[in-house]
């Protein structure tokens, strides 16, 4: 009995023996990681299998290799323009912004003295009364200048300045007038009525003033028939020293569309007043001064009530 129980104590010892050098032989002659394990583990330095036990609950363990987890890949972020920051500069206050200005035509304002005409005073001018009232602007006429809406300023003109063509003779373009006289156009009356003008018949016409001798002028003034507010078409004024105008001196020219041949005039169209239009001469001289029309807005009539040319002999 004894004997047996040596050999039972004896055995259980040798097999702790063999236990802790299989164990250690384990250690001793473990194997080098293999080159083509999956990209997804890592081997494990013999020196951390120790520390194995300690590794949270969730890491997977495979032997002695501990497996990485998965990470997943983050989503490719699409490129952003980069931004340029320019410098900012301080705001400067916005410049004053003038109304546009409207030149009034030559007839709306008062002339200034001109270079070499002397002493320069009003001319004195009759003006006839109205026959309406207001100067309503027709909607479809084109090149027509707004009216004034007051009074028109005084004329200046050098001392001495009278009206030339008051009794003088008149030719006109109408071998047949269809009203009136040629010497109405001078007669000195300029209230409207439906008798006191001269009527030529329709197209581009004229009516012309022997003066009677070359004057300096500085001034003429028409008018049509301003009974109502009718604006006459090419109305265009000319002075020459010749009584067939071969070599005229253009002052006016409103034809806007050189529809009566004598080429695109620069002036505006008006309406027809008791004022008259008055037109700046600038001193041109000559002997005869031609006044043309082409019909007006309401008929296909051209009519004279009344011209006047203001002036001087020329010396």
């Amino acid at each position: 009995m004894s004997s047996f129980r040596h050999r039972g104590h004896f055995c259980l010892l040798l097999v702790l023996v063999m236990t802790c050098a299989v164990v250690g032989c384990r250690r001793a002659a473990r194997p080098a990681a293999s080159t083509t394990a999956a990209p997804s583990t890592t081997t494990v330095d013999p020196v951390e299998v120790a520390k194995i036990d300690d590794l949270p609950a969730e890491t997977p363990v495979v032997g002695d290799v501990i497996e990485k987890p998965e990470v997943p890949e983050a989503p490719e972020v699409p490129e952003q323009p980069a931004v340029v920051v320019e410098p900012q500069t301080p705001e400067q206050p916005a410049a004053p912004v003038e109304p546009p200005v409207e030149t009034p035509a030559p007839d709306q304002v008062a002339v200034a003295p001109a270079v070499g005409m002397g002493n320069l005073v009003p001319i004195d001018i009759e003006l006839p009364a109205p026959a309406f009232r207001g100067t309503p602007k027709p909607q479809n006429e084109p090149n027509v200048q707004p009216p004034l809406g007051k009074p028109r300023p005084p004329f200046f003109a050098p001392e001495g300045t009278l009206n030339l063509a008051s009794g003088k003779p008149v030719r006109c373009s109408d071998p047949m007038p269809s009203s009136g006289e040629v010497d109405l156009v001078t007669d000195g009356d300029k209230e409207a009525s439906d008798f006191g003008y001269l009527g030529l018949r329709s197209g581009t016409e004229w009516v012309q003033v022997d003066l009677g001798q070359k004057a300096a002028i500085y001034a003429v003034l028409i008018w049509h028939n301003h009974a109502e507010a009718r604006v006459y078409r090419d109305v265009i004024v000319q002075v020459s020293d010749d009584p067939d105008f071969l070599d005229p001196q253009t002052v006016f020219n409103n034809d806007y569309d050189n529809s009566s041949g004598m080429g695109i005039g620069p002036d505006m169209g008006y309406i027809e007043t008791s004022e008259g239009k008055l037109i700046d001469c600038k001193g041109v001289e000559g002997r005869f001064v031609r006044f043309y029309s082409r019909n007006n807005h309401i008929d296909d009539k051209n009519h004279y009530t009344e011209v006047e040319v203001y002036g001087k002999p020329a010396t």
